[in-house]
């Protein structure tokens, strides 16, 4: 399986690597600017503002800030139903990813991932 690239934009490389898996489960980890990551996180704030207010159906989606205070995984799943909304299509979403390589220090690298267990 070929993985999106790392210069192209963190909403199509979630796009372009989902379009190949049902059920798709993509963890993508990047670090940001430490003098942008509390700006980082306050856009991640904002998409689960605008999630919350619209309730897309289709896919879970998780942000993690790590203790380092830079480094930030996010995790994307994809549920089967009928007619799936597109978290890329979620303005805040959109204003979140417009700036994503400017404040970042590692860029976005998605992956796909295959659950093991969970619990809850």
């Amino acid at each position: 399986m070929r993985y999106p690239t790392r210069n192209s934009g963190i909403a199509s490389q979630i796009h372009c690597f989902c379009r190949r898996i049902v059920g798709c489960r993509t963890v993508l980890g990047y670090q940001a600017k430490p003098e942008r990551a509390d700006e980082n996180q306050a856009l991640v704030e904002k998409v689960f503002a605008d999630l919350e207010a619209r309730q897309p159906d289709g896919f879970t989606y998780k942000v993690f800030r790590l203790e380092d205070g830079v480094s930030f995984i996010h995790v994307v799943i994809e549920h089967e139903v009928e007619s799936p909304d597109s978290l890329q299509s979620i303005p805040a979403f959109q204003a979140f990813v417009a700036g994503i390589t400017e404040r970042c220090d590692v860029p976005p690298v998605p992956m796909g991932a295959t659950v093991v267990g969970g619990y809850r």
